[in-house]
């Protein structure tokens, strides 16, 4: 199981951070991440990190976003800063245990004036 807090609504250029906990044997991943979706379009990759601490990241996104992880926590964050209204999306988070990825029910996040 996948639980993910944090979405909200900011103004342009504020910032958010979005927290992603996994439970039961999601525990195991090797990678987890986020990915976003706004209507009418694909799900678009934001940022991945795996339990070595290897990144990737959106070209989108990058140098305003940060993903971290916290393996005592199995939790990963999403530090969203100078954010803009093309930011605006459904935030899905996502844990890979082996070739199987797992999926949070997605957060909302709004950047508007």
């Amino acid at each position: 199981q996948l639980q993910a807090s944090g979405g909200g609504l900011v103004q342009p250029g504020g910032s958010l951070r979005l927290s992603c906990t996994a439970s039961g044997n999601i525990f195991r991943f090797n990678t987890m991440g986020w990915y976003r979706q706004t209507p009418g379009k694909q799900r678009e990759l934001v940022a991945t990190i795996t339990t070595e601490r290897s990144t990737k990241y959106g070209d989108s996104v990058k140098g305003r976003l940060t993903i971290s992880l916290d393996n005592a926590k199995n939790t990963v964050y999403l530090q969203m800063n100078s954010l803009k209204p093309e930011d605006t999306a459904v935030y899905y988070c996502f844990s890979a245990v082996g070739p199987t990825n797992y999926w949070g029910q997605g957060t909302l996040v709004t950047v508007s004036s």
